[in-house]
This record gives C-alpha cells, sequence and structure tokens, in this order.
C-alpha cells in the first residue's frame, strides 16, 4: 500500500469515528442533527439552516462532544509523532514516548497541581503544569546525561528511567499523603488512566498548538532523522549537524508527549503501536512516516475513546485501559510478524 492511499484509509476512519463519537453517548443524536449544529456553527450566517436544532443539542455536540473528539485526536496524532522521534533516534522500535522521564515528568506535575488544589481553581492549571513538569523534567535528564558537548543516547537512556523511576515514586508518595482526601485522590488516579472526559475547547487551545508545532518540526527534520540512524558519524558526515538535530528532536517529542499527557493522562501503547504498524505498511522514511503515523496516531485513539463511551453504558472505561487492551494485543502480533519473517528468511 501507498503512503497516499494509507492516510486516505487513516483519514477515512478518522472521519467516520469522529462522526460516530458526535452521534452515539448518552444521549444518541441523529447525523442530520449532527450536521445542523456543524453548519450553523462552522458556516457564517447558516444558523436559519440548522432546521430543528434545539439549544441542547448545541450544546451536546459543539461543547460536549466535539471538543473531546478533537483533544483525542490531538493527543493520539502528538503521542504517535513522538514515538516515531524516540524509535528513530535511539534507532529501536520498542522505543516510546515516556523513555525520558517525560510521561512520568507530565504526571508529578498534575499531581501536585490536584494535591494541592490548583487543579480545581482553573481549566488550564492542570495541563500547563504537567506541560511545564515534562520539560523541566528533559531539561534534568538532558543536563545530567550530556558530557562535553556530546550527549550520548545510552547516557540519556539510562537517566530518562531513572528520572522516570523517581518521578513516579515522589507521585505515589504525594498520593499516599493525600490519601485521607478521596475525592482528590480519586480524581489523580483517574487522570493517570488516561481519559477525555469533560474535555473542553479551552483544552484543545492548551495542546492544539504545542502538537502542530511539533508536528511540522519533525516532519522538518525528517531527513535528519533518516540519517541519524545510520549512526552519528555517517550523519555527520552527510551533513547533519548532530547534537543540535538530536537536541531538538528530542525537545520536540518531549513536547509532544508532555502537551498530550497533559490533558488526556497516560496512554499505554500509543507512542509504541501505532508508529511500529504504520512503518511497516508505509516505510521507514520519515517524511511519509510522520504524517502517516499523525493520522493513523489520532484515528486509533479517537476509535478507542468511543468504545471506552459505549462498551460498558452508563459507566465509562478509562481511555488509557481501551488503549491497553487494543494496543498490547497488536503489539504481541507484530512482533511475531517481525519473528516469522526473521526465522523463514
Amino acid at each position: 500500500m501507498t503512503a497516499a492511499a494509507f492516510n486516505g484509509l487513516a483519514a477515512l476512519l478518522l472521519a467516520l469515528a469522529a462522526i460516530a463519537g458526535l452521534c452515539v453517548g448518552s444521549a444518541r443524536l441523529p447525523w442530520t442533527v449532527v450536521v445542523g449544529v456543524l453548519t450553523a456553527k462552522l458556516v457564517p450566517g447558516a444558523a436559519s439552516l440548522a432546521g430543528n436544532v434545539t439549544a441542547a443539542d448545541q450544546v451536546i455536540v459543539w461543547l460536549v462532544r466535539l471538543p473531546r473528539i478533537v483533544v483525542g485526536a490531538t493527543v493520539g496524532a502528538g503521542l504517535a509523532t513522538a514515538g516515531v522521534v524516540m524509535q528513530g533516534l535511539f534507532r529501536n522500535p520498542l522505543a516510546e514516548p515516556g523513555l525520558l522521564g517525560v510521561g512520568p515528568g507530565a504526571v508529578l506535575g498534575g499531581v501536585i497541581v490536584f494535591v494541592t488544589g490548583w487543579a480545581a481553581r482553573s481549566a488550564v492549571a492542570l495541563p500547563m503544569a504537567a506541560t511545564t513538569s515534562s520539560l523541566l523534567v528533559l531539561a534534568a535528564v538532558y543536563a545530567i546525561a550530556a558530557s562535553h558537548g556530546i550527549t550520548r543516547l545510552t547516557h540519556l537512556l539510562l537517566v530518562g528511567i531513572a528520572a522516570g523511576s523517581l518521578c513516579t515514586a515522589v507521585s505515589s508518595l504525594l498520593i499516599s499523603a493525600n490519601a485521607v482526601a478521596w475525592q482528590s485522590a480519586q480524581e489523580i488516579v483517574f487522570w493517570t488512566m488516561g481519559g477525555l472526559d469533560a474535555r473542553t475547547w479551552v483544552h484543545v487551545w492548551v495542546s492544539a498548538p504545542f502538537v502542530a508545532v511539533g508536528i511540522a518540526v519533525v516532519v522538518w527534520k525528517a531527513r535528519d532523522l533518516d540519517l541519524l540512524a545510520l549512526g552519528d558519524e555517517r550523519a555527520a558526515s552527510l551533513g547533519v549537524e548532530v547534537e543540535a538535530s538530536k537536541a531538538l528532536l528530542i525537545v520536540t517529542a518531549a513536547l509532544l508527549t508532555g502537551a498530550s499527557v497533559a490533558v488526556a493522562g497516560l496512554l499505554a501503547f500509543v507512542g509504541l503501536v501505532v508508529p511500529n504498524g504504520v512503518r511497516l505498511v508505509v516505510g521507514p522514511r520519515h517524511r511519509t512516516l510522520c504524517p502517516a503515523a499523525a493520522l493513523a496516531g489520532a484515528a486509533f485513539v479517537v476509535s478507542c475513546d468511543l468504545i471506552a463511551r459505549t462498551a460498558h453504558p452508563p459507566v465509562e472505561i478509562r481511555l488509557g485501559i481501551i488503549t491497553g487492551l487494543v494496543g498490547s494485543p497488536m503489539l504481541i502480533a507484530m512482533l511475531a510478524r517481525r519473528l516469522r519473517v526473521r526465522g523463514g528468511g
């Protein structure tokens, strides 16, 4: 399958999942009502064409379901692109966005605002704290791992794993110490399990710009990623500013991960499974792999969120559970396929 065909298929799946997400829920809406609301909101002067659309319909579609879908697509695209970067830099298909401690760092920032009560005072406190915390952890990891202006990926990996473990331990300590406040502890646990409930347009504006800029940077640096996969010395001989490119790509991956975790919590396997699956179809060239992975990641998360909302009504399953249940068999199947191919060769 060509990259264009794959992108078209992923875009179609994303569109179908989004339409289903707008129509299905605790209150089922006909597609004509959904179209009427979107027409009234997006087309200037078209409010009269909306038909029999009530104020409640507009609230459900425009203020409840659509922001949730947009956030889901943004998070999926961000995590999948971050996974592409990490796997390309580390030349390891098992690398994933949280490898450098960025994910646990974002969780620590979120836990802090929950424990201190800031999350209840402002809708932007949680995503901003999580993003800031993830970048601070990355800065610390990079400062520790760098030696004489050279950053070895193995050192970065080891320091990142240690930093992630430390952030997880501190987060657990704060949750344990705050266990007497049951409601806060429950909110923290639910957020760390991942979910898109109660997401608004504020969460879209907080995360989408970071993810859009991050994806643009990765596409811009796609050639450098291709050459870095050959090794630092070979990449340098072909004109790549190795240290500058690695630093920019690592910061970009951290920004994509932090912005995604900030608004959706931890979503397992998105940044691991999606890039590997897409690479099997479109190939390893990052200029085609990055956009394809972003589209597939968006479709994957929006589809999983639809399952999370509808699988066990009226209870909503946490999105992180669904991505884990769907992603882990996919990863096992891909690994088994690779083993069969190598065994047959």
